[in-house]
């Protein structure tokens, strides 16, 4: 879009939403607009109910800024109400966000690609919780959710399949545990902005994602070189193969006893948290890109037909 400061549009900042991740989108909606705010853009903070359509014609926003995690604003669905309505907006377009948010045909697309993952399963939550569809290690989540909400962790000693909780949907990814080092990399337009290394005492689950002192980041990664060139080739081939537009972050597990046949992709989220302790912003800080700067970045390159 290429603005200046003194053409700076009326912003919309999508926030909340119905969504299990609907707290992380609050937390992410309000980083934003006040990063927004000082950088000279008039913003409207927006919470996405059932009204949605009709604040946002009322609004007519030169520009959405997508701050919504989750199901219907990051699976394609908000972005396409976006584009009915020819509002420019921020992030991936209605097919990558719908592929990317599905995890097992983000797998297809990797596979198409290239990229190496585990095996996995698509299973109902009733069969899970009967027997174990496949031999244990193995991780139990929402195929189309993320966060690390609803993850379990099945050990290989389990004598029984996981007793997954009332409130997981009826389908479920399986899928084989990948031991070893968490990582990510996070795309900005076309470019690999650095490598991640994840630190916790346990699961990297919701609460080490977001809540401060919940993990530790070692940015840049202080891995060998062979596998930080992968990761940045991986996550850079990712964001291409799923269609991926404004910035998306790739997710790995790196087995170090298996050196580069150890490094796998997990998933690519298209809407990166934009918390304070959230790794998109931390990486671009440490190559030299503000919080304001990003956020500002995301606003120039929105468009329609995405």
């Amino acid at each position: 879009m290429g603005m200046s400061s003194r053409t700076d549009p009326k912003v919309v900042v999508l926030m909340g939403g119905p969504s299990a991740e609907r707290e992380v989108s609050l937390s992410t909606g309000r980083e934003c607009t006040r990063a927004l705010r000082d950088e000279g853009f008039t913003v409207v903070e927006l919470d996405a109910g059932a009204d949605l359509p009709a604040r946002l014609a009322a609004e007519m926003p030169a520009v959405v800024f997508n701050a919504l995690h989750g199901r219907w604003g990051e699976d394609g669905c908000v972005q396409g109400l976006l584009e009915w309505l020819r509002i420019p907006y921020t992030h991936s377009g209605v097919l990558a966000s719908a592929l990317a948010l599905d995890k097992q045909r983000t797998k297809d697309a990797f596979v198409a690609a290239g990229l190496p993952v585990v095996k996995s399963v698509i299973a109902s939550a009733a069969d899970v919780r009967a027997g174990h569809v496949m031999p244990p290690p193995y991780v139990v989540k929402p195929n189309n959710e993320g966060s690390s909400v609803g993850i379990y962790l099945v050990h290989d000693v389990a004598n029984g399949p996981p007793q997954l909780s009332d409130d997981m949907p009826e389908t479920v990814m399986v899928e084989a545990f990948a031991p070893g080092r968490e990582m990510t990399t996070t795309v900005m337009g076309d470019r690999a902005l650095t490598v991640t290394d994840i630190l916790t005492d346990g699961w990297y689950d919701y609460d080490a994602k977001y809540k401060p002192g919940g993990s530790r980041h070692v940015v840049p990664a202080d891995i060998p070189a062979e596998i930080f060139d992968a990761c940045m080739d991986y996550a850079l081939r990712a964001h291409r193969a799923l269609g991926c537009r404004g910035i998306s972050r790739t997710d790995f597990r790196w087995d170090e006893a298996r050196g580069l046949d150890g490094l796998i992709l997990l998933e690519t989220n298209t809407q990166p948290g934009m918390t304070p302790t959230s790794l998109s912003p931390e990486q671009a800080e440490k190559v030299g890109i503000s919080f304001g700067a990003l956020c500002r970045w995301l606003i120039e390159d929105a468009s329609c037909a995405r």
